[in-house]
């Protein structure tokens, strides 16, 4: 399966929060890379990645950092390809405050489309949206999956208004 979406990140630390984007691409079929890359450490890497992207076949670069969160702002210096950056609570990080500044506050021209605190399973959903507008494959995949979060939370509201909070709690 050719990688689409290319999800690196500053640090092995910030794994658990960006694997939650490659299970969730691995869910829908979407072919992706994962690797670690530092914006401050490895910047020789970063430009590297960042530039030779596009011709790799990436289309949507995910990027998660923690603390300064500085990677998916240079990435998107260094490319036109969309970035999804991920802010990610580090050991640190300022509660994750600098972390969603960092990468929500671009200056004009460097877009740095910004999900959640830890938010690596939507900044997944948010790339294969990107690939689904010129890939009906996923699409109809992304589609079926809004789907099945209706069905859920109205299997729950069913299941609450049928056996009251108390039991649903278990209290």
């Amino acid at each position: 399966m050719k990688a689409v979406v290319g999800i690196i990140m500053g640090s092995q630390s910030d794994l658990p929060v960006m694997s939650e984007a490659a299970q969730f691409l691995e869910e829908l079929g979407l072919g992706y890379e994962l690797t670690v890359v530092s914006a401050h450490r490895t910047p020789e890497r970063m430009v590297d990645y960042a530039r030779s992207a596009r011709e790799r076949g990436i289309r949507v670069i995910v990027a998660g950092a923690g603390g300064a969160a500085h990677l998916p702002g240079m990435v998107a210096s260094l490319t036109s390809l969309p970035v999804v950056g991920v802010p990610i609570k580090s050991s640190n990080s300022i509660d994750g405050w600098d972390s969603i500044l960092s990468i929500l506050q671009m200056p004009g021209g460097i877009p740095v489309a910004t999900v959640a605190l830890d938010g690596g399973k939507n900044a997944g959903i948010l790339a294969a949206s990107i690939v689904g507008t010129f890939d009906q494959e996923v699409a109809v995949k992304l589609d079926a999956y809004k789907s099945s979060l209706k069905e859920k939370v109205e299997a729950s509201a069913r299941n609450l208004e049928e056996k009251g909070w108390r039991e649903v709690l278990g209290k």
